[in-house]
């Protein structure tokens, strides 16, 4: 009877992989292909030229009645998207519920297991933070953020050993309850992380494309002109310009006020997840600190987004520098959670390739 039951759930299991794979590739590909062929309507395309040639209304007034617009018509087809992606998310927990069942303990005790679960946290906190989205900048993040949580389960399915993917029990250093505290808060924070410094690499990919490196820094100086405001933006005293590319505009504000929320969101989890680690290696290693490699870039990452944090609050920085910084730190935060274990060199090797 126990044998049926364990061989029913290895089924299941199996069946959630091919499910939740098949079921992110598709969102990818439904995000991918709104995000680059969706075109205005006939009727959202009139509404803009009324919109244009109405004198009643300030140039701000115009900015933000586009985004409105645009929100309108974008709304319907949004929601299946948004569905798609809660659908990957609901068979993402399935999958570590049932490995939980499975193994007797919560599911992050290999490198399998956190992979899975840093997937969920990036669907998860999407579908959250969706409702502070505009439309534009939801479509954009959700067809990088699918992909990413496909790479991460197809790597974890496809690539790693089929002995890191199977359930066992936890080697004595895991056998804690500070596994599901700090193991879960640091991949919640990585996740946070992630999420907002690929807005800030988007900030900087569409600045750098479609204007100055230096215009956004400067839009924020206090008490710039409406001429001004436009001139820096687009180099000509031309309202016209603002009124059609007021799209471009408002996302770049949007990805740079969202991506240091994000930031600041995760920048605690860190924080705890960091504090909680050193308590835990107390209590297994006699030492809160052993400059182990994790420990080490887990500080280096903490400092990087402090950095950041920093310079936004007391030195008033927005735009293009806060958000070279925030890239860096993704490149830091990729390293901290999978380069350190590639390696499978220090303390925390347990449970991954060691």
């Amino acid at each position: 009877m126990l044998l049926n039951n364990v061989l029913n759930l290895d089924s299941f299991e199996n069946s959630l992989r091919n499910a939740t794979f098949l079921t992110l590739f598709f969102t990818t590909i439904f995000y991918w292909i709104y995000t680059a062929f969706y075109t205005p309507t006939t009727k959202q395309n009139k509404n803009m030229e009324n919109l244009k040639t109405n004198a009643f209304l300030s140039v701000f007034s115009k900015l933000f009645l586009v985004q409105t617009i645009n929100s309108k018509y974008l709304q319907s087809n949004i929601l299946f998207l948004r569905s798609s992606m809660a659908i990957s998310n609901l068979l993402l927990i399935i999958l570590l519920l049932v490995r939980w069942d499975k193994s007797g303990h919560f599911p992050l005790s290999n490198l399998y297991e956190s992979l899975m679960f840093l997937a969920w946290c990036c669907t998860f906190l999407y579908l959250i933070y969706s409702t502070s989205f505009t439309i534009l900048v939801e479509k954009i993040l959700g067809s990088i953020i699918a992909p990413c949580a496909l790479l991460m389960n197809a790597f974890a399915t496809f690539s790693l050993p089929k002995e890191m993917q199977d359930s066992a029990p936890l080697v004595p250093a895991l056998q804690s309850n500070w596994l599901m505290m700090h193991v879960t808060v640091m991949i919640i924070s990585y996740a946070t992380l992630i999420i907002g410094s690929l807005l800030s690499i988007l900030f900087l990919i569409l600045n750098m494309i479609y204007a100055d490196s230096h215009i956004i820094n400067r839009l924020t100086t206090n008490n710039v002109s409406l001429t001004k405001f436009t001139w820096l933006f687009f180099g000509s005293n031309n309202t016209e310009s603002a009124e059609k590319n007021a799209g471009l505009m408002v996302l770049l504000l949007k990805l740079d006020s969202l991506s240091y929320r994000i930031i600041g969101l995760g920048f605690p989890f860190l924080t705890i997840g960091i504090l909680s680690g050193a308590v835990w290696a107390n209590e297994a290693w006699g030492s809160y600190w052993s400059w182990d490699p994790k420990e080490t870039w887990a500080l280096l990452t903490w400092l990087v987004f402090a950095i950041y944090l920093h310079t936004r609050l007391t030195k008033g920085w927005e735009g293009k520098k806060p958000a070279v910084i925030a890239s860096i730190g993704f490149l830091v935060v990729w390293f901290c959670y999978l380069g350190v274990n590639l390696i499978g060199e220090g303390l925390h090797s347990y449970g991954f390739f060691n």
